[in-house]
């Protein structure tokens, strides 16, 4: 028998017990509470008697029967999880994944960093100087080539942690092959940069939290101000500008830039 039936039938059989219990109350308000005549005060009493026992019955199974409702209705609610066999069926087949560009060999950083130091100094007073250098050269400050610098400076590591945090130009992560800039001014902002900065994330895939795509082929830098204030909203590709854009648009100015 399935759950839906026994839910059915232990329902009507709680719905019975109720109807059984108000029955009773209302049989008990119009019975006189007393009676002058022996043999009607003992009727009176045997029928109080069989209608309390009738009614712990009904209390019972009352209980059992409204326990087994919730018990059928909790099995009958839970969504069915479809069988091996038929799970291949129902998925909804997703586009594959955007092709990730191969990571490149493990780089040398020891030549360039050593000569780095070797130009700029050793001293705590050269760690921007050498910061601006590494990431001149490799785009970001790779971590190894910061542990290198660690090692062979006065320059400690929380120190260069403190540094590259507190400069907002320094990046930490691998930048994509383009830069795209995209204007925050006030001029821009007003213009809808942010509808701009969040249709380009979508369109290029960036995951929440990033600012660089899968493919490492874009990276979206939200900007203060790029001085091109009357052809709001603005953002620069590669140093090149494009102006008086829409979310449609700047997803085409990638595209005819690049």
């Amino acid at each position: 028998m399935s759950r839906r039936r026994w839910a059915w039938i232990s329902g009507c059989v709680a719905a019975l017990c109720v109807a059984i219990l108000i029955a009773d109350y209302l049989a008990a308000l119009r019975r006189p509470l007393d009676s002058k005549i022996p043999a009607e005060r003992l009727r009176i009493t045997a029928a109080r008697l069989s209608r309390k026992q009738r009614d712990d019955r009904a209390a019972w199974v009352l209980m059992a029967a409204a326990a087994a409702f919730l018990a059928c209705a909790r099995q009958g609610a839970r969504p069915k999880v479809p069988k091996p066999a038929r799970l291949a069926a129902t998925m909804v087949r997703r586009p594959p994944p955007p092709a990730v560009a191969p990571v490149a060999p493990e780089i040398e950083f020891s030549a360039f960093v050593e000569d780095a130091i070797a130009r700029l100094g050793r001293g705590k007073e050269s760690a921007i100087p050498l910061l601006q250098a590494i990431q001149a050269h490799y785009r970001y400050l790779p971590d190894e080539a910061l542990r290198h610098l660690c090692a062979l400076t006065e320059i400690t590591p929380a120190e260069i942690a403190g540094t590259s945090s507190f400069y907002a130009r320094f990046r930490r992560s691998p930048v994509g092959k383009h830069v795209v800039r995209v204007c925050h001014g006030t001029a821009c902002h007003v213009a809808g940069a942010r509808q701009i900065t969040d249709e380009l994330r979508r369109y290029l895939a960036i995951p929440e939290g990033a600012d660089t795509d899968p493919a490492r082929q874009f990276t979206i830098d939200e900007v203060a101000c790029l001085g091109c204030c009357s052809l709001a909203p603005v953002l620069m590709v590669d140093g090149r500008p494009a102006g008086k854009l829409t979310p449609v648009t700047a997803c085409e100015a990638l595209r005819d830039d690049v």
